[in-house]
């Protein structure tokens, strides 16, 4: 089969790329044939496609070198499609599977493929879809205030940025995306959300859900062994230190109590607010912060941890964290939100109620105790449907679907 992988960046920058990548990867291994469509960017892997991705824009990085770009790209980018009809012509694909295209792409490359009558098969990343800073999280609160496709409070809360313009912009890009012009309803064939809670999400702001199927993410294929599996008396958070994370929870729930231990792989933008969150716990040596840790190391601290911690305040998806950690025969405790019940169970975790400090100590407390406790060959085991193998074979009997269905008379 001839796929053609879309996404914005060409690099692991996060967890969708990180898919992106692996999936590519693992469909050419199975004996596919691939091409790929994405940004210019110098820390892009090397592509034989990569004279057909679009110039680079930076919304973030010395963004204002690109300001006069940004609109064009952001609404409808005719580089981008233009380009994009090239390589469609070149390589003529079964299938085209798109990721995020939002802001770097945008979804003009739609109409191409629609011109092209290839059908199109949009992963569900993130929450880009319904709210228009791509998080249904505001001011340290859910909100779903855009779901209807009003996008007006995104403007008046300054949802983006906390910028008014960012904002306005992104509300002008939803209402035309989705309002009026209508470009992903139209030209989207399925679309496909890592968890059942997404879908849910889709249809509750009235996406179609005979268009929506569920495939699980799965954890990566080249997890390195760690040095040293043996449990020790710590508990683990790694990931992005930042507000929806609910980094803070897990601190405070730490110093409750003296006899608990957790250490903190990562960075982001609270990591200065957290480290004096509580200074006492931290001189103790009870929250320590690792900074970014990966490879061995880091799944060395994963293999070796009481449990990792997934706090979160805001509606995860299906996060890598939870999935490597089951993988590596470590027990989760999460917070009951989101796509995290679909991967928790009293089989492998305990999902705490969101923002439940004394909860999530006492969870912490009963792990220590071994009060809870689960064999690693159980834990392993609760892990086998997110093997790498298994989601591309669903993603595969996705493709064959829809491709059966377009050659069928």
């Amino acid at each position: 089969m001839k796929i053609l992988q879309v996404n914005k960046y060409h690099y692991p920058r996060g967890g969708a790329d990180r898919y992106y990548l692996d999936l590519g990867a693992r469909l050419e291994a199975a004996g596919h044939e691939l091409a790929y469509f994405a940004m210019k960017h110098p820390k892009n892997l090397p592509s034989p496609w990569s004279k057909y991705f679009v110039s680079r824009v930076s919304y973030n990085e010395q963004a204002w070198r690109y300001a006069l770009k940004i609109p064009g790209r952001t609404i409808y980018s005719l580089e981008a499609k233009k380009k994009f009809s090239r390589l469609l012509k070149e390589f003529q694909p079964d299938v085209v599977h798109i990721h995020n295209i939002y802001h770097q792409l945008s979804p003009s490359i739609l109409d191409a493929a629609a011109k092209f009558k290839i059908p199109v098969i949009m992963h569900v990343h993130d929450y880009k879809l319904v709210c228009p800073n791509h998080a249904l999280f505001i001011d340290n609160k859910i909100c779903e205030k855009c779901l209807m496709k009003n996008y007006s409070p995104a403007v008046k809360n300054r949802c983006v940025k906390n910028s008014l313009i960012a904002s306005s912009l992104a509300a002008l890009e939803m209402y035309l995306h989705h309002t009026s012009w209508k470009i992903y309803e139209k030209n989207i064939s399925l679309y496909i959300t890592p968890s059942l809670f997404v879908k849910n999400i889709l249809i509750k702001a009235g996406w179609p859900s005979e268009k929506i199927v569920v495939v699980n993410n799965a954890f990566s294929a080249g997890l390195p062994t760690p040095l040293e599996t043996k449990k020790e008396d710590y508990f683990l958070y790694f990931g992005r230190l930042s507000s929806e994370k609910g980094v803070d929870l897990a601190i405070k729930a730490s110093s409750l109590d003296p006899r608990l231990t957790l250490k903190i792989v990562g960075n982001g933008p609270d990591e200065p607010s957290l480290k004096t969150l509580n200074e006492k716990s931290i001189k103790e040596g009870r929250v320590k912060f690792l900074g970014w840790r990966e490879g061995v190391e880091l799944s060395t601290l994963i293999s070796q941890a009481k449990a990792v911690i997934i706090p979160s305040r805001w509606y995860e998806n299906f996060p890598l964290t939870a999935l490597e950690s089951l993988s590596l025969g470590t027990p989760v405790i999460a917070t009951d939100i989101g796509g995290l019940p679909e991967i928790v169970t009293s089989k492998n975790g305990i999902l705490v109620p969101p923002e439940d400090i004394e909860a999530l100590n006492l969870a912490m407390l009963d792990i220590l105790s071994e009060k809870k406790h689960w064999p690693d060959e159980q834990i392993r085991e609760s892990a086998q449907n997110f093997l790498p193998e298994v989601n591309t074979g669903s993603v595969l009997s996705v493709y064959r679907d829809l491709t059966n269905t377009k050659n069928t008379p």
